[in-house]
């Protein structure tokens, strides 16, 4: 719930009590920490896979040279037509994507 609607930890702790199941809004952290990026993912391939049936679906690779952990490195993003990142990846040397 916390994912598909805009509510606090808390809230979520209270509907959760409502239904009998007694939590802590810690446990809800705890859960989107663990489980949230595994759901993002999978709601991102499905995404992914119903806008590639579009005919308006168009996506382009997007090249920037930026500092991670005081390194310069270039950093590769495949972004479609929403602003949407599909797939990124860093490369020490230009082109070896």
């Amino acid at each position: 719930m916390y994912v598909r609607f805009p509510l606090s930890l808390r809230n979520v702790e209270d509907l959760l009590f409502e239904r009998g199941i007694d939590i802590c809004h810690e446990t809800v952290r705890f859960w989107w920490n663990r489980f949230g990026p595994l759901f993002a993912a999978d709601i991102r391939r499905q995404r992914v896979s119903r806008m590639r049936g579009y005919r308006h679906w168009k996506w382009h690779l997007d090249e920037m040279y930026v500092k991670v952990n005081g390194e310069m490195v270039y950093l590769w993003r495949a972004v479609d037509h929403e602003g949407e990142v599909l797939e990124r990846a860093l490369s020490d040397q230009r082109g070896a994507c």
